[in-house]
């Protein structure tokens, strides 16, 4: 039998509330202490608790990190769940099951492992009773580790950085997994090729969510009023602000320099924000896409009487609330036009976890430089999962708070200023903060009609030209904005274009077009909305472009095309959204599809000929519809 070493993937399937969080994090941890690239995601339930869940642990020691289909391990701990997660083992996986479920298993394709969980942990008399059944996970954990080869030692480090050096869970959980890797050892035989093999390709990387590092990331942007409503995929943000800024926002005196407010609702949560970021606070808030429609009029306000605020958007699947705990990027269009008549939103899209954390901070200062909302929308694949990453750094610039003129400034200028007047030919205003106290500072804020010093008016003059300017601001602050970044390959004809956290199954799918279909592709990740003049230049290049999203309608492509109307021929969408992750095998079949219109059902062989000369191999195609059944 041939070993698979550092290439496979891992299923978990329990009950959503059995406290199995733990004891897959110990194991996804394990195999990066051991050097192994690896990545972990949940698939879990909306409701509290008793539903199946799903945790995958996907081994690549190619560095791949996006979701993958097949699952070579299935462990399973749910009667609910076993018959599914029996088929899904593919012809030569390993099927690891507690053995108290007493269902048939009739397959013998596959490596059949079952577990004495309940009488392992029953035989512990070093476990309480009332922790027994957590505790338990950690039976798995051991029984795994000695199957595929994980290091004891790394999961000992896992649990004590996991329990934060507390000495009585780690002896407890560790106890455990002993106790399962030496009936294992004892009592089963190895019969599947699943190994890891120590690696040193994770030296100098951590691993974190999305909604840790955006938190982290925030405290280091200046961050100094917080205020917020739960809501799944974006509590976590909030609350690891709670965790760090007081950690990291102290006085010597002991006295805290922010403020974290949990709102009655979203309405609420950003009606505060937007009044912290009107008096010179660093303000933001935390949502997804269900909180946004109550902010809607809020931030409408916010973009015409130019306050600054950051809002993080996790994104789910939806409309209505639709399924809470998936993944999506089906906001795009909602948040690009959000508000009510004429307007326009800035967007940071950031790709990974590094990027929450940059984009934490640098969100800040583009709020002030363009005094406007700025949206940064992850999704909950970035946000509750875990990534390697490498290591956060500490920001290398001075924090921007744009055109504020403090005393001295109005005092040079005699007081000849206006709120929305533009000086400086860039369409952004001088504005100043409540506390300053030059007598003419003073300014009123108003959502309605107003001239260039803030002045009540109805004036039809006057609205388009302030509008006029509000346009041009956009344009000026297309500078400010993250760059996007290009993935390029010499002779490449073929275009990719995407955003967030769709890239790492790009880059997989890009691969493997190469490889098996001859087809070579640039890809430009875009980073933020406005577009930017990079955007313009890719787009010329190529003759063909696939814009590559999570959702149902291509909403990045539909901007791409109002865009360049010029270009829609060429401008091509693969979109899809079924509520989980990217994966390289819809991103590649949803491009092939799309390229050669050979259907799944048909043998490259006998596909209709055409004069078209291509540069892909007619090996395997399949359409977009096929790729709902991937799962």
């Amino acid at each position: 039998m041939t070993k698979a070493i550092n290439d496979f993937s891992i299923i978990i399937g329990t009950k959503n509330g059995s406290g199995s969080s733990t004891a897959n994090n110990t194991i996804l941890r394990s195999i990066f202490k051991m050097g192994i690239p690896v990545s972990g995601k949940n698939l879990f339930p909306s409701n509290i608790q008793g539903l199946p869940t799903w945790y995958t642990i996907r081994v690549s020691k190619d560095g791949y990190l996006g979701r993958r289909e097949e699952q070579d391990i299935v462990i399973t701990l749910n009667p609910d769940s076993f018959m599914r997660d029996l088929a899904s083992v593919p012809p030569g996986g390993a099927f690891f099951y507690a053995d108290d479920i007493k269902l048939p298993i009739s397959r013998a394709d596959i490596a059949i492992y079952p577990m004495p969980i309940k009488k392992l942990i029953k035989d512990d008399a070093n476990i309480p009773g009332n922790f027994r059944e957590l505790v338990g996970n950690m039976i798995y954990v051991g029984v795994l580790a000695q199957m595929i080869g994980i290091d004891l030692d790394a999961v000992h480090a896992a649990l004590e950085f996991h329990f934060k050096g507390k000495q009585k869970p780690i002896d407890m959980n560790f106890g455990a997994v002993k106790a399962g890797a030496e009936w294992a050892k004892a009592n089963l035989e190895k019969k599947d090729s699943f190994h890891v093999e120590p690696m040193n390709k994770t030296e100098g990387l951590i691993m974190a969510d999305g909604n840790t590092a955006a938190a982290i990331g925030s405290v280091f942007g200046g961050a100094q009023f917080v205020a917020w409503y739960p809501i799944t995929p974006a509590t976590s943000i909030a609350e690891g602000m709670n965790e760090y800024l007081p950690m990291l926002r102290k006085r010597e005196d002991g006295k805290h320099t922010y403020a974290v407010v949990q709102a009655e609702d979203e309405l609420a949560a950003i009606g505060m924000a937007i009044g912290a970021g009107w008096s010179g606070l660093r303000a933001m808030t935390s949502t997804s896409g269900p909180g946004l429609s109550l902010m809607t009029e809020f931030v409408g306000l916010a973009y015409y009487a130019e306050v600054p605020v950051v809002i993080w958007d996790v994104q789910r699947i939806g409309p209505s609330t639709g399924l809470p705990t998936r993944t999506s990027q089906a906001d795009l269009s909602f948040v690009a036009e959000i508000g009510h008549g004429d307007s326009d939103s800035i967007i940071l899209l950031p790709g990974d976890v590094n990027e929450c954390f940059d984009f934490g901070w640098q969100s800040f200062d583009i709020a002030e430089r363009a005094q406007a909302p700025v949206f940064v929308l992850s999704d909950l694949d970035i946000g509750m999962n875990q990534w390697m990453s490498r290591p956060f750094e500490y920001p290398k610039t001075p924090m921007d708070r744009g055109k504020v003129l403090w005393e001295k400034d109005l005092e040079e200028l005699k007081g000849n200023w206006g709120r929305y007047l533009d000086k400086d030919g860039d369409a952004i205003a001088y504005r100043t903060l409540p506390g300053n106290k030059y007598p003419l500072s003073s300014y009123f804020t108003r959502g309605t009609g107003h001239d260039e010093h803030a002045k009540y008016t109805e004036d039809s003059t006057m609205f388009v030209r302030n509008m006029d300017r509000l346009k041009r601001k956009y344009e000026t602050i297309k500078q400010y904005l993250p760059k996007p970044i290009l993935h390029a390959t010499k002779g490449a004809e073929v275009g990719i274009l995407a955003y967030g956290s769709t890239e790492a199954a790009i880059n997989e799918a890009r691969v493997r077009l190469e490889r098996d279909h001859n087809m070579k592709t640039d890809f430009l990740r875009v980073r933020a909305l406005p577009l930017t003049q990079e955007v313009d230049e890719f787009i010329a290049k190529h003759d063909r472009i696939y814009v590559v999203e999570m959702n149902r309608d291509g909403q990045m492509h539909q901007r791409l095309t109002l865009a360049h109307p010029e270009s829609a021929m060429k401008l091509i969408s693969v979109a899809y959204g079924d509520g989980l992750p990217a994966s390289a095998r819809w991103v590649r079949e949803g491009i092939l599809a799309k390229h050669t219109n050979v259907p799944v059902s048909k043998p490259a062989a006998k596909a209709t000929p055409t004069k078209k000369k291509t540069s892909v191999k007619q090996t395997k195609t399949v359409s977009k519809n096929s790729r709902k059944g991937v799962k």
